[in-house]
């Protein structure tokens, strides 16, 4: 009878932990996104049929959103987050650059972070990611590749690769033939190379998986560089420079956001290549630790660069679609309208407008007297422009 009773307390005990563990993996992923992707909701401002004619007709083109980081398909219309296929569709997106986040230390800030602690091994252990990238970056990075490549075959044609100008080519005459038919192209990039974990035969691993573009740093000091947000501001390592070499022999495009300004420089200096900074904002306009000083802003302009305006406070001091538009505006008046382009940092753990209120920004842009082509030229055909001269034979 005694061993009876331990038996079925025991069933009990293993009962409510399975109970608890199922709760935590269905409940506490959608939580935590809640919390740290917040929406800021622009709905009951109108969008005029003007603008809304514009972009079911120009290219859009977004160079951040880390929508593949969450436990949401990026198939499906979600009420969580900024982004994901539907909500970038129905908003006129033709193309997103997804980027892949491994790594970001407790206490996150943009004035100095070492590399001692990290955020993401809790979350992908909650959102039930393989064994496999619980210990490592790389195989992190790989999963979100394979997530992506999940999403490509499961979408019916309805999202399409972009990893070459071949398959750019594309996807562009697959959109004129189908007008109004939703058509993504998605690419793939790393916010920063700390998955490449030191090993140069690791970037051949991350380019065969579809990554076609590459961060440097985030939001601290690495094998290759110091971080804008790190403790050293250092630039380039030895492993570093060995990196950016082979990036170039690859055709992988080099993004400088959160790199130090000493590392950009150098890259600059080394780089065949003209690089992007995916999601930024300039500093001449919102004086943050965040943004790069105007003259490095210049220097990348001049070595054809794109420079992608964020949508997020620390990047733009007002985070509406007329604070964004200004800060678009500002970096018109100084590097010229061939230079700056949009990158959302959209479910990057920032509080913005999501993807359905993004016709407001161009409405913003229009307020301010910005010309039809001026306009298009910012919201897709600088990138596609680049892309078709960049990316990978």
């Amino acid at each position: 009878m005694a061993l009876s009773r331990i038996t079925k307390a025991i069933i009990w005990v293993v009962v409510l932990l399975v109970a608890s563990l199922i709760g935590v993996r269905l409940i506490a992923p959608p939580m935590l996104e809640k919390s740290l992707n917040r929406q800021i909701d622009f709905s009951s401002q109108p969008i005029t049929d003007t603008t809304r004619a514009l972009h079911r007709d120009m290219l859009i083109m977004d160079w951040h959103s880390d929508t593949l980081l969450w436990d949401r398909n990026i198939l499906d219309r979600a009420t969580r987050g900024h982004a994901d296929v539907p909500r970038l569709t129905g908003a006129g997106f033709d193309l997103v650059m997804l980027t892949a986040v491994t790594k970001s230390p407790r206490g996150q800030n943009i004035g100095e972070n070492t590399g001692e602690t990290d955020n993401i091994t809790p979350l992908v252990m909650v959102q039930g990611w393989p064994m496999r990238t619980w210990g490592s970056l790389l195989e992190r990075a790989l999963y979100q590749a394979e997530k992506l490549d999940d999403a490509v075959q499961a979408s019916n044609g309805g999202v399409l690769w972009v990893r070459t100008k071949s398959e750019l080519a594309t996807l562009l005459t697959r959109r004129a033939q189908t007008v109004g038919t939703p058509l993504l192209g998605a690419l793939l990039g790393a916010e920063g190379a700390h998955p490449l974990e030191g090993e140069a035969a690791n970037i051949d691993r991350m380019f065969d998986a579809g990554y076609r573009m590459m961060g440097i740093t985030h939001f601290f000091d690495n094998e290759l560089a110091g971080s804008l947000h790190g403790i050293s501001k250092s630039g380039l390592t030895d492993f570093g420079r060995q990196a950016i070499a082979r990036f170039d022999a690859l055709d992988m495009i080099i993004d400088l956001a959160h790199v130090s300004e000493a590392a950009a420089y150098e890259i600059l200096a080394l780089s065949s290549r003209p690089p992007v900074v995916s999601h930024t904002g300039f500093k001449g306009y919102c004086n943050t630790a965040r943004n790069f000083t105007d003259d490095l802003m210049e220097a990348i302009a001049a070595k054809g660069g794109l420079i992608a305006v964020g949508f997020w406070e620390e990047a733009i001091c007002t985070p509406t679609p007329d604070g964004i538009a200004r800060a678009i505006d500002y970096g018109i008046k100084l590097v010229g309208e061939d230079h700056v382009v949009i990158g959302s940092d959209w479910d990057g753990s920032t509080e913005s407008l999501t993807a359905p209120d993004f016709p407001l920004i161009t409405q913003s842009l229009q307020k301010l007297g910005h010309t039809e082509a001026t306009i298009r030229k910012v919201m897709g055909e600088n990138s596609v422009r680049y892309l078709q001269a960049w990316l990978p034979d």
